[in-house]
Order: structure tokens, then sequence, then C-alpha cells
């Protein structure tokens, strides 16, 4: 989470002009001055003072001064600073409000549901919003197969839950024989039937990581294989997660560099990576927000995601969120988030 500063740490003017400062860079994203901070109500220094106190607070990494300015702005520890002690949300209208329940009603099927709240989330707060299909229950691994194909690729059998039957084509670096594929299934069927898919993904993903020399040429060739098979990330799709808004973000002009504008919309498009973070998400209670590189993902550096889970019976199956600026209206964005993904929940439970 960066270097966190105590708020303790602050005096109470310097926590005074640092509020001031990030709520006016939130409000025009441009490096704010000590003359404009000077001139504010309750400011009762002046903008010489405010200076000295805007150079502590870059010295000790809250706020930063552009080449191109003499006025600062708030860095990711800034803003975290801001949004763990300082922020005060602001409730959503109760006209919004209404919009947004005659939205999500539950007598629309999932997908629906989802595409009118990733909608209204970009729509209320002019950045992107992301959410994830539900998963409704653990897929089981029952058994697996392979059969040989020609120029190095198997055909994969992979039956789960009761009679649920999926096929894959792997292509490998060698061919494989018969016998040698039989082995490897009598393995996986043997080590992991039973298992949801996700638990057996991450026991194999640990076995690779686990030292080469602790296994033999054989084992090695099984749980290589075995990685190839249940590693899904080649398999998150357009059913998986849903976005909105994402050219909303190019009205920022910290986000409007070519290059990490492509980056960006290649993410969204792709929706695999932009997937798995909203994934690592769903442990996390209540209302979340990662402030860039806290999502642990390089193409949100420059970003905030702001996430909030839904639920079906009690067990959470998705996720929701909006990703923006990190100077983005945390006070609009939190509550809107908050609000979705319950009124998400009354729906589907309403309807399952």
């Amino acid at each position: 989470m960066g270097n966190f500063t105590p708020l303790r740490e602050i005096g109470e003017r310097e926590q005074q002009i640092f509020r001031l400062l990030v709520e006016q860079y939130i409000q025009d994203g441009t490096p704010v001055g000590s003359r404009t901070l000077s001139k504010m109500p309750g400011v009762s220094v002046s903008a010489a003072s405010v200076r000295n106190v805007l150079g502590d607070l870059e010295e000790i990494g809250l706020l930063a001064a552009p080449h191109t300015s003499a006025g600062r702005v708030p860095t990711c520890d800034g803003f975290r600073l801001f949004v763990d002690t300082m922020l005060e949300v602001q409730p959503i209208g109760e006209s919004d409000l209404c919009d947004l329940k005659n939205r999500l009603t539950p007598d629309q099927d999932d997908k629906a549901l989802l595409k009118h709240a990733t909608n209204y989330l970009s729509q209320f707060t002019n950045m992107a919003g992301v959410v994830t299909l539900p998963k409704r229950g653990a897929t089981i691994f029952r058994q697996i197969e392979f059969l040989p194909l020609s120029e190095h690729r198997v055909l994969v059998i992979l039956v789960v839950n009761e009679k649920n039957v999926q096929n894959r084509i792997l292509t490998l670096d060698r061919d494989y024989a018969s016998d040698e594929l039989q082995e490897i299934a009598n393995f996986l069927n043997q080590q992991y039937a039973g298992k949801d898919l996700v638990s057996v993904r991450d026991s194999i993903r640990s076995e690779l990581e686990k030292t080469r020399a602790d296994m033999n040429e054989q084992m090695q060739h099984m749980i290589a294989m075995a990685g190839r098979v249940f590693d899904h990330d080649e398999d998150v799709s357009e059913e998986d997660v849903i976005v909105a808004g994402q050219t909303n973000l190019m009205n920022f002009s910290e986000l409007s560099d070519v290059q990490n504008l492509r980056d960006l919309f290649d993410a969204f498009a792709e929706k695999r990576d932009i997937y798995h973070v909203l994934e690592r998400c769903v442990s996390a209670d209540g209302v979340q927000i990662y402030i860039g590189q806290e999502a642990g993902y390089d193409i949100l550096e420059m970003c905030s995601l702001v996430t909030s889970t839904y639920e079906v019976n009690g067990e959470v199956v998705g996720i929701l969120g909006v990703v923006g600026p990190t100077r983005m209206a945390y006070d609009r964005v939190v509550p809107a988030v908050d609000v979705t993904s319950k009124l998400i929940t009354a729906a589907l439970n309403s309807s399952s």
C-alpha cells in the first residue's frame, strides 16, 4: 500500500491544506499552487506559509511537484491517506437511486441485470464500469481423458460436475504416445477427482512453482500437461466480464497519453487481465479502493479501482467496480459502487 503516513504525524494546519489541495485537484485535474490555496476559505496564513507546508508534505511523499508547474499534485500515498482518513462520501440522490432501482429489477436474466448495472456505473461516474458475471457454485472435476491427434495435438475430454463434458484441443511441444497420455490421465484422476477446478488449478500451479530438481522427468511432464489443461487464463471471454464506458477515460488529461490509452483499451478489449484483477478482489469485504499499483496490474498504475462484491444466498458470486484516474471523485464513486452491489444482490436473490 505504499509508504503510508499516519494522520497523527501531520499537524492540523497541514491536514487542512492537504485536504483542500486534494479536493481541488480532484475537481479540476491541474496542479494546485500555494497562492490558490491561501485564498481559500478557512486558510488564514500567507501564500509563503502555505508554500512551506506544501514543501513539507512533498518531503514525506504525500505530494509531488510536476516539473512543468509550480503547483503540487497528490501522490498515490497522498490519495491513500485522503481516502482512508479524510473522505466523506456523498449519499446518492433520491432521483438517481430511484433510477437505479428501476434498472436493477429481478424480472430479467443475470446478464441483462449486470449490463444495466455496468452502464449505470459508467454513466453516473463518467468513468469505466466493470462487472464479472456470477459464478453459481463450484465446478467439480470428475474425470479426464486424452486422445492423441496429429501434429503434436491432443484432444482433452474433461468431465465436470455430474455429466458435463468439455472438450479442448491442446497443441504441445512434441507428440505423446497413448500410454503416456493414459498415465497422465490416471495421475490426474487419482489426485484431483472430486475437487473443484479452482483448487485443482491452484494445486497444480503450486506444483509447477516447486523446484524442478524435486521431480523426475515423468512427473514434470505430468504436471506441465496438467497446467495446460487446468489453466483457465486463456478461457476468460466476453461471457465472464462486462465493461462499459471505457472511452470516458479519454476525457482525463492524465490518462490521455496515446500509449497509456492504447494499453488500457487493449486490456479492456481482451478482458482477461481485468477479470483476474477483479477476481483477486473477491476475498475482500465491502467496498475496496485500490490506488495505482495496489491493484497489482501495471496497466492500472495511473488509475484507481473501486470494487464491491455481490452475493447469492450468502455466497459471493461476482464483483463489480469502477475504473478511473487516481483523482476520481471518491465521495461519489464509493456510494455508487456500494449501492449498486447491494441492489444486484437483492435482485439476484429475489429471482434465485
